[in-house]
């Protein structure tokens, strides 16, 4: 809250208040003086607010001040967003609400002067419903809607206009030098003369230049008349594109859809086309027409000066005065058939608006429709053009919006997965990390546990000694899978021989058999006494003989 006052006081202190207040001075105002501080950035968003609030009446006071407080679309604090205590907190000058109401204000006074000066003339005015079945109110309300639209167009033109960024001093500045170099090349111009005029037959070349400088132009006129019609061309097969689409589109509904529904979306249609003809339209080209006389007729007559307009006002003024005579001397009358009739004319009014309105929905929704179409047979050109595949729609669009959520589960199955393994990595490693650090705590307390009892090392040497041991067992059992291995190949080696030395003997016995000698045992002996002993040496003898 002190903030909040701080703030108020130094925008008071500021042009173009300049109270000259402070926090105490400002806290001990009274509530009608608070009420006339109010008032005051009020006026000075909004001009019209300039008055004395003695001279008025709180409630009056407390209604203006409602009213532009809506107008600037300003949002009572939670505590006072009751439109009762807040009214009531206004008419009494209550701090907890005028206090935010100025920090507000202050804090946005250029915006809300912008805001405040739209609003004069852009919040419409509320007509009743009865009096515009008059045509002359109606038309006159028309008018008025068109030139509160006309006064937005010119507002944003002049808004653009101040941040394009154009001034007049630079349009001088740009204007100025524009004169200087058109001096110059006036002068330069003159000069080349001067200088061609010596050459010979300088007319002839002068000649030849000109005519060079129109085929050029010519030329350029040509690309440019190619450039269009490849632009039409192009254009040209967009539109048979998209012809051939809807071609497609419509003899694919017309071979889907049943008589009964083609029968009645027709009497839609020509229901819906003969109310715009008979009914809509002619309406419309008849206001039109009486909005173009109205305007050749104010435009025929000559301007007014200020003395006409005053006549022309006060005309107004009675004849409002004699409507509203009329209207209460037919409120006293109270006829009873007549408030049955006025009522059915305003139902019927009203029904009359509303199918007015919904015919022009109807009409806004079938352009709509019209554009989109227009739009998806371009996109669908376009995908044809640069991918040659035809846009998904329908069913097949449904299927694959279906894969895209299974796939999309699975994926959050395995994103869940993959979570899972990653926190369960990081606990592991937590793990690995815990045990370390207890490995090396428990490694420092045994070699202090070793330097105590005076046997430094010792768990070491032994670790040292067991992987010694490791790698001795290691290297016996290579050894003895070596000598394994070399045993069975000198084996392999001697029975081979043994078993050469078998069939020479048989061959040699053959031999002999055939030529006719007869061989004696003690020839036979050495022989196969030295092949027993062999075998016997290599514990073979049992399986050779």
């Amino acid at each position: 809250m002190s903030e909040q006052l701080k703030s108020i006081v130094e925008h008071l202190n500021k042009d173009p208040f300049k109270k000259n207040f402070n926090l105490i001075t400002f806290d001990s105002l009274e509530p009608m003086q608070l009420l006339q501080i109010l008032n005051d950035v009020l006026a000075e968003i909004d001009p019209k607010q300039t008055i004395d609030i003695r001279e008025e009446m709180p409630d009056q006071t407390a209604k203006r001040m409602f009213t532009l407080l809506g107008m600037l679309k300003y949002k009572p604090p939670g505590n006072t967003s009751e439109p009762s205590s807040f009214r009531q907190g206004l008419v009494t000058g209550s701090k907890p609400v005028i206090h935010p109401i100025l920090h507000w204000l202050l804090q946005r006074i250029t915006e809300l002067k912008k805001r405040a000066y739209l609003a004069r003339f852009l919040v419409k005015l509320e007509v009743p419903a009865e009096f515009l079945q008059d045509d002359v109110i109606t038309d006159t309300y028309h008018q008025y809607e068109e030139l509160v639209e006309g006064f937005k167009t010119y507002h944003k033109e002049c808004e653009q206009l101040k941040s394009s960024g154009f001034s007049t001093a630079e349009i001088r500045k740009d204007i100025g030098a524009m004169e200087e170099e058109k001096d110059q090349l006036i002068k330069r111009v003159e000069r080349l003369k001067k200088r061609v005029e010596s050459v010979s037959n300088h007319q002839r070349m002068l000649e030849l230049a000109r005519q060079l400088r129109v085929e050029k132009e010519r030329e350029e006129s040509l690309a440019q008349q190619k450039q269009e019609q490849k632009n039409q061309l192009f254009q040209a097969e967009q539109r048979l594109q998209r012809s051939q689409q809807q071609l497609k589109d419509l003899r694919q509904a017309a071979a889907d859809a049943k008589p009964e529904s083609l029968m009645k979306r027709l009497e839609e249609e020509i229901k819906f086309n003969s109310y715009m003809v008979s009914d809509k339209l002619p309406k419309e080209l008849e206001s039109k027409r009486r909005m173009v006389q109205y305007l050749q007729k104010v435009v025929s007559e000559p301007a007014m000066g200020q003395a006409e307009l005053g006549e022309l006002e006060d005309k107004i003024r009675e004849n409002n005065i004699e409507i509203n005579l009329l209207i209460e001397k037919r409120m006293m009358r109270n006829d009873p058939m007549d408030d049955k009739l006025s009522l059915f004319r305003q139902q019927a009014s009203i029904i009359i608006r509303k199918k007015e309105a919904k015919a022009e929905e109807l009409q806004e929704a079938r352009e709509e429709l019209a554009a989109l179409d227009r739009e998806l047979n371009q996109k669908n050109s376009q995908a044809r053009d640069q991918d040659g595949d035809e846009v998904i729609r329908g069913d097949e669009f449904k299927r694959f919006v279906g894969k895209l959520r299974s796939k999309g589960t699975v994926f959050k199955k395995k994103r869940q997965e993959i979570t899972e393994l990653r926190a369960e990595y990081g606990v592991l490693q937590r793990t690995e990390e815990i045990l370390k650090q207890r490995h090396e705590v428990g490694q420092q307390q045994l070699q202090s546990m070793e330097a105590q009892k005076g046997i430094s090392g010792y768990s070491d040497t032994q670790e040292e000694l067991e992987r010694v041991s490791a790698i001795k067992s290691e290297l016996d059992e290579m050894k003895g899978r070596s000598l394994d291995d070399m045993s069975e190949m000198e084996i392999t080696h001697r029975a081979s021989s043994m078993a050469g030395g078998i069939v020479m003997l048989e061959g040699h016995v053959r031999m002999s058999l055939q030529e006719g000698y007869h061989m004696r045992e003690e020839d036979v002996f050495p022989v196969t006494h030295s092949f027993e002993i062999a075998c016997n040496d290599n514990k073979l003898s049992a399986m050779m003989l």
